[in-house]
C-alpha cells in the first residue's frame, strides 16, 4: 500500500480479505524447526504427513527477488532462507549467517556463515551465493534494491565469510537483509536456467516438488535442513479466495490451515472447538493525513482538533468487526520499538475549543479514499459523521488506487486515509513519511526536531539510545498530527486442532518448519 515510496510499488500487492479490506505485505521469513525428528522414511519427517494450506490467491511467480506478491511469499517463506531472520518479536536472529561483527567505525560488517548448509539440489551453499544474490538485486535494480542504499560493496574473502561495507553506520542493515524473503539467497544455476520462476531451489525447510498452475503448489520436507528436518512430510498450498469456502473446507477436513478468514465471524470462531483461531496485531498501520500545504490544515490546532474528534473504536468496529487494534502511533505493542502514547481521547469539547483558538469556523474537507481499499471508504463515512458537529462537511472521493496515488502526489487533497505495510525497523515506520525530505511525506510535514531525531536514529548503533530517539520522534509526530494514527489490523488465521507448533506472527510470515499434524 502504500503511499509513494518505491518500496511500496515494487514490494506490495493487494489482497482483499472480505470486507476487512486490503492487506498487502512483503514480509516473510524462513523458519527454524524446533523439532529434530528422525528421518526414517526419507520423507523428511517422522509423521510424513502433508499439511494442506489454503491461501487467498495464486503467486505470480516463485522468484523471491522478483515477485511482489504476498501469496508468493506465503510459499517462499518455507523454501528460502535469508542471512538473518526475525523472531516473533521481530528482532533479528542468526539464519544462514551464524554470527556477525561490526568494525569500530560501524562501516564494515563481517558475517560468518553456517557450516555445511546445502541447497535443496544437494549443492553446497557458500559466501559466493550471498554475493551473487545481493549483486543480482543491486545490479538488476530489483524490487528490494533500495534496501542496499548505504551498501558500497559485498565481498566473499573465503567460502564461509561475507563482508558488507556501508557508506555510513546502518543500524537497520540486519532488518534490511532479513526482514522478509524478498532478500532470499538464491542459487545462480537455478536463476540462469530460468527455472526459479516455477521450480525454485533454496536452502529452506521445504522444497517445491510440484506446481500445477491454477490448482496447487506442493512442497516436500528437506531432510537435510540446517534447522533440523521438519516434522511434516510436506505442505500443499491451494488457492481459495472466498472466506466462506475456506472456512467450510477447514471444517470438512479438506484443508488444515488458512488465512482467508471472515472477520465478521471471528467472535464466534473464538469459541468454536472445531477450529483454532490465530490472531495477533500486525506491524501494518492505517492513518489519516492532512495536507499541511493548505490552510487551515497547516495550523497544528486544527489537525489536533480532528484527532480529538474521531472515535478510533468506532472506526475499528466498522472496518474490521473489532478485530484490529486501536493505536495512536504506528508501531504495535509486541514490537521491541513500541512506544506508549494515548494523548487523543475522543473529546468533542476539546476539538471545538482548539478550532475556536485557531479561528476556524467550519467548511468543507475533501477526503481522499480509494475503492481499491474498501476500509478507507468505510472509515471515511464514519469520520464524516464524527466531524459534522465541528461544522466540517466531509466530501468523500473514492477513485481507484492509481488515481488515488496521482492525487496524493500532486497534493490534491485535504485529508487522505491509507496504510503502510511490511515494516520492521522504526526507520521503516517514520523516516520517509515524516522527515522534511522524506520520499513519502505527501502531507508536507516539516519539523526540525523530528528531522534531527530521525537522522540520528539512522546512524545510532546503541539500541537503547536508538529506541529513545524514535520514541521522542514518534511522540512529536503524533502530538503535531503529521499523521493521525488509527489502528494496527490483526493477522487472522484459522487452522485445525490437529495442527501444533504453529505461531501467528505480526509480520505475516507463514512458517511451517516446526509444525506437526496429529492423526
Amino acid at each position: 500500500m502504500m503511499d509513494t515510496s518505491p518500496d511500496w510499488h515494487h514490494m506490495k500487492q493487494r489482497i482483499t480479505l472480505g470486507i476487512a479490506g486490503a492487506l498487502a505485505a512483503t514480509l516473510a521469513l524462513a523458519g527454524c524447526s524446533a523439532g529434530q525428528s528422525v528421518d526414517i522414511d526419507g520423507s523428511g519427517g517422522s509423521s510424513g504427513q502433508t499439511l494442506v494450506a489454503a491461501i487467498g490467491g495464486e503467486p505470480d511467480q516463485l522468484d523471491p527477488q522478483k515477485t511482489t506478491s504476498y501469496f508468493a511469499f506465503e510459499v517462499l517463506e518455507n523454501v528460502y532462507d535469508t542471512l538473518v531472520q526475525p523472531d516473533e518479536n521481530l528482532e533479528m536472529q542468526p539464519a544462514l549467517a551464524e554470527s556477525w561483527t561490526t568494525s569500530d567505525d560501524q562501516l564494515t560488517w563481517t558475517f560468518t556463515l553456517r557450516d555445511g548448509v546445502k541447497f535443496q539440489d544437494g549443492s553446497d551453499f557458500t559466501s559466493e551465493d550471498v554475493v551473487y544474490s545481493y549483486r543480482r538485486i543491486i545490479d538488476e535494480k530489483l524490487a528490494n534494491a533500495w534496501k542496499f542504499s548505504t551498501v558500497t560493496d559485498v565481498t566473499a574473502p573465503d567460502d564461509a565469510t561475507v563482508v558488507i561495507t556501508v557508506s555510513q553506520p546502518t543500524p537497520n542493515l540486519l532488518s534490511n537483509l532479513g526482514g522478509f524473503k524478498g532478500m532470499a539467497i538464491v542459487e545462480k544455476s537455478n536463476v540462469e536456467s530460468g527455472e526459479i520462476t516455477t521450480a525454485p531451489v533454496g536452502t529452506g525447510p521445504f522444497s517445491v516438488s510440484d506446481y500445477v498452475a491454477g490448482d496447487h503448489i506442493t512442497l516436500t520436507a528437506n531432510p537435510d535442513y540446517w534447522g533440523g528436518a521438519p516434522q511434516l512430510g510436506g505442505v500443499e498450498y491451494r488457492f481459495i479466495s472466498e472466506p466462506a469456502t475456506a472456512l467450510a473446507s477447514l471444517k470438512a477436513g479438506d484443508i488444515d490451515w488458512t488465512d482467508v478468514v471472515p472477520p465478521q465471524q471471528v467472535e464466534q470462531l473464538k469459541s468454536d472447538s472445531s477450529v483454532t483461531l490465530g490472531q495477533t496485531p500486525s506491524s501494518d498501520y492505517w492513518y489519516l493525513a492532512l495536507n499541511e500545504a493548505k490552510a487551515p490544515w497547516n495550523d497544528v490546532r486544527v489537525r489536533q482538533a480532528i484527532a480529538y474528534a474521531i472515535d478510533r473504536d468506532a472506526i475499528v468496529q466498522a472496518v474490521s468487526y473489532g478485530t484490529a487494534e486501536v493505536n495512536q502511533l504506528a508501531i504495535p505493542k509486541q514490537s521491541v520499538w513500541y512506544t506508549e502514547y494515548d494523548q487523543y481521547s475522543t473529546d468533542l469539547d476539546k476539538a471545538k475549543s482548539l478550532l475556536a483558538e485557531a479561528g476556524y469556523t467550519g467548511g468543507t474537507l475533501d477526503l481522499l479514499a480509494t475503492s481499491d481499499y474498501p476500509e478507507t471508504v468505510t472509515a471515511a463515512q464514519i469520520i464524516a459523521a464524527e466531524l459534522e458537529p465541528l461544522g466540517i462537511q466531509v466530501s468523500i472521493r473514492q477513485p481507484d488506487f492509481s488515481t488515488w496515488l496521482d492525487e496524493q502526489n500532486s497534493g490534491n487533497f485535504d485529508m487522505l486515509m491509507m496504510g503502510w505495510l511490511g515494516n520492521i525497523d522504526p526507520d521503516d515506520f517514520y523516516y520517509s513519511q515524516h522527515h522534511t525530505d522524506g520520499a513519502s511525506n505527501a502531507q508536507k510535514f516539516s519539523d526540525a526536531e523530528v528531522d534531527r531525531l530521525l537522522d540520528a536514529g539512522r546512524v545510532e548503533t546503541d539500541t537503547a539510545a536508538r529506541k529513545d530517539l524514535y520514541a521522542q520522534a514518534a511522540t512529536i509526530i503524533a502530538d503535531k498530527a503529521s499523521y493521525i494514527y488509527l489502528y494496527n489490523p490483526s493477522v487472522l488465521q484459522l487452522y485445525s486442532p490437529k495442527v501444533s507448533g504453529y505461531d501467528t506472527r505480526a509480520d505475516r510470515a507463514i512458517r511451517f518448519a516446526g509444525v506437526s499434524l496429529s492423526e
